[in-house]
């Protein structure tokens, strides 16, 4: 048994060192004897290690396997306090995993054990869990109330090594909250509680602690230092967990400092990491934040490519009801949606000399209809963006066509229209979490069936489609032509109502007149007042 002992010993000194493949190699050799000899419980209880190595490692999958293993055997022998841990340890993988609901439960049943076991320690451990799940829905003050509940257990327990791990937590809570004075004094103490326990791999973690703290305190080069520092350690380690989070927040320190070539590597590896590990949420984070790189850069095609890639993974959060401040993180990214969509939508705009503004006119028009139809919170932010692109086709229109001041040729006519499929096509490609793509395909459809590009008529063509028609007839009426002067809103009006059943549906022009004569929907300001494309009295260009 004394070999045993010193087996398992030198597996986790091996451990606390980050030295994976040794911890590994000790704990497999201590199994070995324990299964031998016939220690079941031991057994047990190295299962659940060897679990956790992996874990440390980014290997959700065995992690989950061995925890299972331990779970079932500890669950045969009816020891309540080892059913206690395994079932934490697998709450914790479903964590990591964005599984929170089944985290939540895991904690809870691990909890009821623990008491049944009378082991406090284990009990301090699952509450200071369940705060991290608090923290992750957004509800702090209760992550807090939950984190210093279990540091005063662990302090009466005299378990340095957690106590470090909650101090830990409770500065990112304060993080969180904008309380940096406080953070930075709970991460010294952490710091140097994960160093009196050799704990490498929990210095690392507080030194992305750090790196988060002086971000927010807008201190890029002590956040660089404190970010490098833990990338140094996690590599060493070979924790690919840590590796990618420190990525990710090198990235956003390099974004921050202009140096965008090194943090479009730094975002790269984080998202390639954290698809490695299965951590949604950190996968989502380094999207997001790469979307704002190329924003940042004008290349806004990239931008909502990669922002598509971060609302899936949210959403996906959110679908199963795992993540309550997913909607929080949503409004978050739609806001920089709808900012790349915008300047996206502007530099169309500047491709034609008559259509200056006119996005942001037809954006504001048809989001104020549709309201009064219903829609409402992210289909109007959806609609709103798709109001945006909805003439993106226009890219693929020579600009001599597109500024010709006299009228087109049959040709040209067509190389125009066709700027409703090329629209589709460009939308198409970038896998919009909401469906755009009606609104820039069928905007130039008409009620009576002889529109483009489709021919469509009726409820046939997409309600979306049917909104915008109406905004967009209107702009374009409402503004001048090199031929002609711009309409006021009356003559406007009363183009559109002789021609409502032909072009427009008739209960949607007549809604959008009740609105404009109610002043829901208000003129544009002076600014606002320019070109758009040219109208006949049957449809706009």
């Amino acid at each position: 048994m004394t070999d045993l002992t010193s087996l398992i010993e030198d597996a986790k000194a091996a451990e606390r060192a980050g030295a994976w493949d040794g911890a590994l190699a000790a704990y497999f050799a201590a199994l070995e004897r324990a299964r031998e000899s016939g220690a079941r419980a031991t057994v047990t209880d190295l299962l659940r290690w060897i679990g956790t190595v992996h874990r440390e490692r980014g290997e959700l999958d065995r992690a989950d396997a061995f925890y299972r293993e331990s779970l079932e055997q500890a669950e045969a022998d009816g020891a309540a306090g080892q059913v206690a841990a395994a079932l934490n340890c697998l709450a914790l993988v479903a964590q990591i995993r964005g599984e929170v609901d089944r985290a939540e439960e895991l904690f809870a049943r691990a909890s009821a054990s623990a008491r049944e076991a009378g082991d406090d320690r284990l009990g301090a451990m699952v509450d200071q869990n369940l705060g991290t799940l608090a923290n992750i829905r957004g509800d702090v003050p209760q992550a807090l109330s939950r984190y210093r509940s279990a540091l005063e257990r662990l302090r009466r327990l005299g378990d340095e090594r957690a106590v470090g791990w909650v101090l830990h937590n409770i500065g990112m809570a304060h993080v969180d909250l904008g309380e940096l004075d406080a953070a930075a004094r709970v991460y010294a103490e952490a710091l140097d509680a994960a160093r009196r326990a050799d704990d490498q791999l929990h210095v690392g973690n507080v030194e992305l602690g750090f790196a988060e703290l002086h971000l927010a305190r807008g201190d890029l080069a002590a956040a660089r230092g404190a970010a490098r520092r833990a990338f140094e350690l996690f590599t060493r380690l070979d924790s690919r967990p840590g590796i990618g989070e420190a990525h990710r927040l090198l990235a956003t320190i390099h974004r921050e400092e202009g140096r965008a070539r090194d943090a479009e590597a730094h975002y790269a590896e984080a998202v390639r990491l954290a698809r490695e590990c299965g951590d949604a949420l950190v996968e989502a984070e380094a999207e997001n934040g790469r979307a704002l790189l190329w924003l940042a850069q004008g290349t806004n095609e990239r931008a909502l490519e990669a922002l598509n890639r971060s609302h899936a993974l949210f959403a996906r959060l959110q679908a199963r009801r795992e993540l309550a401040d997913v909607d929080r993180r949503l409004d978050r990214l739609e806001q920089t949606y709808l900012e790349v969509v915008r300047r996206w939508g502007e530099s169309i705009d500047a491709k034609d000399a008559y259509t200056a503004g006119h996005c942001n006119r037809v954006a504001d028009y048809a989001c104020a209809l549709a309201a009064a139809v219903g829609f409402a919170g992210r289909d109007l932010t959806w609609l709103r963006m798709g109001a945006f692109l909805h003439d993106v086709g226009k890219t693929a229109v020579p600009l001599d066509i597109l500024n010709k001041p006299g009228k087109l040729t049959d040709e040209e006519w067509e190389q125009m229209r066709a700027h409703t499929t090329a629209g589709d096509e460009i939308v198409r490609g970038l896998s919009f979490p909401w469906d755009i793509r009606p609104v820039v395909r069928s905007h130039h459809e008409r009620w009576d069936g002889r529109g483009y590009p489709d021919g469509l008529a009726g409820e046939e063509i997409p309600l979306t489609a049917r909104i915008l028609c109406v905004a967009d007839v209107f702009d374009a009426l409402t503004t001048a032509r090199s031929y002609r002067r711009a309409f006021s809103r009356a003559e406007a009006l009363a183009v559109m109502r002789r021609e409502a059943g032909a072009v427009c549906q008739p209960e949607l022009f007549e809604l959008f007149q009740r609105l404009l004569e109610t002043g829901v929907i208000g003129p544009p300001s002076e600014d606002h007042w320019s070109t758009a494309f040219a109208v006949t009295r049957t449809a706009s260009r």
